[in-house]
């Protein structure tokens, strides 16, 4: 027997009818999903010190359980000293299996650790169905160990889904858990 994560579990059980029955979809397969997740980090430092995109790699592959890579520049900017291709970043895309577990560990564990949690803006839909978040601490990860990091550095998210509207993404993501913040209490 294989084993499949429970989030992917729940969204065949109780998600999918859920959505089918409030959107009124004629089709299962016209219920929006969950494609992919982004892991995106950004390190402007790296320009003069190799060893944090090092690091910023590092902590990424823990973070997801998957090979992070470097990412590279495209163009040569001189006020900041950068060349083409230097290393400026780190990103990771997860699918299937790895990603339900990220989204787990996120929703259970990672996001209930940021100090003064009132829940996440749902003002980061752009209009096709994807959402993209910000984390200001790598530290909310449980994997990283607070001892052997260097700089707190934040990270993007951006959950990609199959939904067509950004109401049927808000929807999907609040039944997988996330903690949407109320419009009232902003």
């Amino acid at each position: 027997m294989t084993y499949i994560p429970r989030l992917k579990t729940r969204y065949k059980e109780e998600i999918v009818p859920a959505l089918k029955e409030k959107f009124s979809y004629k089709s299962v397969m016209q219920v929006p999903q969950l494609e992919k997740i982004c892991l995106n980090q950004g390190v402007g430092a790296g320009v003069t010190d190799k060893k944090l995109v090092d690091n910023a790699v590092e902590e990424m592959t823990i973070v997801s359980g998957q090979r992070a890579i470097a990412t590279k520049s495209k163009k040569d900017i001189s006020n900041f000293k950068l060349r083409k291709n230097m290393p400026v970043g780190v990103r990771v895309t997860l699918r299937d299996r790895k990603m339900y577990e990220f989204l787990d560990r996120l929703i259970s564990v990672a996001l209930p650790r940021i100090r003064d949690f009132r829940g996440i803006s749902d003002k980061g839909f752009d209009g096709r169905g994807n959402y993209t978040m910000g984390v200001t601490e790598q530290i909310i990860f449980p994997e990283i160990n607070i001892d052997k990091i260097n700089r707190i550095a934040g990270m993007d998210i951006t959950f990609v889904t199959s939904a067509t509207t950004d109401a049927e993404a808000l929807e999907l993501l609040k039944q997988f858990g996330l903690p949407f913040r109320n419009q009232n209490n902003q």
